[in-house]
């Protein structure tokens, strides 16, 4: 497969033994990510947002934009990997967590098999997604509505004007 990249967002709301507080937790998760050979080309500011459901705890956000010659499953193996290094183990939807790695977007549009949904389902619903994601890559597009993801996190932002520290830097 030709090169071509991915919009991955990263969370942490746990602290890690090794790395520490959740926002140094991310830091080296894109580290690791580099490490496994992931081109890793655009970075946002980690942000720090409140806990959703039973997380607890808030949560360190980030958005990377990776380039590989890796399919969307072998990405999403090779994250699960990173994840697991890290101590993340299967668990509980929604629950705390040391490092969560998502696929959002792919530059080559949607993908959908027994493993892998791109675009992420629930993407356009969250500012914490979002914001980090219209820092790094404003002008991509969701395959699938063909808005930007500024457009969608601004329409989320009209939608519910409650501002939960997710604002694009």
């Amino acid at each position: 497969m030709a090169k071509t990249s991915y919009l991955v967002a990263l969370g942490s709301n746990r602290r890690h033994g090794r790395y520490g507080a959740p926002a140094e937790t991310l830091k080296a998760a894109v580290r690791a990510l580099a490490a496994e050979g992931l081109d890793v080309d655009g970075l946002s500011r980690i942000r720090s947002t409140p806990a959703l459901g039973p997380a607890g705890r808030g949560f360190a956000n980030a958005a990377a934009r990776v380039t590989t010659d890796l399919a969307p499953p072998e990405l999403l193996r090779r994250l699960k990997s990173v994840e697991r290094a890290f101590g993340r183990r299967a668990g509980r939807r929604w629950g705390p967590r040391v490092l969560d790695l998502d696929i959002i977007l792919w530059s080559e549009g949607w993908w959908a098999d027994g493993a892998v949904i791109i675009p992420h389902p629930e993407f356009r619903k969250r500012s914490f997604v979002l914001a980090p994601l219209a820092a790094v890559a404003p002008a991509w597009r969701d395959p699938l509505t063909g808005a930007t993801v500024r457009q969608l996190f601004h329409r989320l932002r009209r939608a519910s004007p409650v501002d939960r520290g997710c604002r694009p830097s």
